[in-house]
């Protein structure tokens, strides 16, 4: 019974904040606001299975936003500045950011840093990197076919609802049902038994840096077209919620446990508790005081799953 509580404690909680905001408010089991709640948690979802993959290795990837930032902007400026298509501007701005990924994972790998100040240092080099390229001023992009990629439905279901749904089945796939993704669970589980058993403990820490940021390269492109601009400071605060929403689907801090639904259901944690405090209409200020103690509650949560 403690074993089944601990495993699904994060739909748990899901389920009780849906039901007190059910009881609180007129407006929460609506079918627009259930949508509005799932198309505005979609680039924190396809950014936290990036994260996610980092921490079942036990490292942490604090770049994201930045990634995510830099990718937005070279796009941008790739189609209004340097006339460029869709079509070739899109993967040359995906390829930057997995470059900063690849960065991330030979620093660590070779460089012997720790994951947390290698890609600090690699947050603060993409973001300056991004106000180099913009000259600190958000560049407008009205491409009809670049905005659709953010605004845009299929069937009556938005394109970033579908795109993050796409690459929940992917890294789902990837990380339950390949020779990779169980190599990346054992490296995180115990990474000197990893590598007698054969794994390519280096090649395998760097992939998972590239994944994540080709992960952040998608959500910056998405956020990018959305707002219909690149803007440098886009993406700010977005690696600690991606951080919390992992943690908080069961996403261990120390490497080895994890699941891309459990990261699902973080994610949809983080977003029921944000639009629940704006239909209570409480005030931003306090907001950003409460996510700060949810984050609290989800690290001592995964430090009490592992004493366990």
């Amino acid at each position: 019974m403690r074993m089944l509580i601990q495993r699904f404690s994060g739909l748990f909680i899901l389920l009780a904040l849906s039901l007190f905001l059910t009881i609180s408010t007129e407006y929460f089991l609506t079918q627009g606001n259930l949508m509005n709640i799932v198309l505005q948690t979609s680039i924190l979802a396809i950014v936290a299975l990036g994260v996610g993959v980092t921490m079942l290795t036990a490292g942490i990837d604090l770049s994201v936003g930045s990634v995510a930032a830099f990718c937005g902007a070279v796009a941008a400026g790739l189609i209004i500045k340097s006339q460029l298509s869709i079509w070739l501007a899109l993967p040359v701005a995906v390829l930057a950011g997995m470059s900063l990924g690849l960065c991330n994972g030979l620093l660590i790998v070779f460089g012997g840093l720790p994951p947390f100040i290698a890609t600090l240092a690699t947050m603060a080099v993409g973001r300056g990197l991004t106000l180099v390229y913009t000259d600190g001023r958000p560049i407008t992009i009205p491409d009809p076919a670049f905005v659709f990629i953010g605004n845009g439905e299929v069937l009556g279901i938005p394109l970033p609802v579908i795109i993050m749904a796409v690459l929940l089945l992917v890294f789902y796939t990837f990380l339950g049902h390949t020779k990779t993704g169980r190599h990346i669970y054992a490296i995180g589980g115990n990474e000197k038994t990893a590598h007698l058993a054969g794994i390519n403990v280096a090649g395998g820490k760097i992939l998972v840096y590239i994944i994540s940021s080709l992960a952040a390269a998608t959500a910056g492109i998405i956020l990018t077209a959305r707002l219909w601009s690149a803007q440098p400071t886009t993406g700010t605060g977005l690696e600690l919620e991606a951080i919390a929403a992992a943690v908080l689907g069961g996403t261990s801090l120390f490497g080895g446990r994890g699941s891309a639904w459990g990261i699902m259901v973080g994610v949809f944690i983080i977003g029921v508790v944000s639009n629940g405090l704006n239909l209570l209409e409480i005030s931003s200020y306090y907001q950003q005081v409460i996510k700060g103690f949810v984050f609290i509650m989800a690290v001592i949560l995964d430090m009490y799953a592992r004493k366990k």
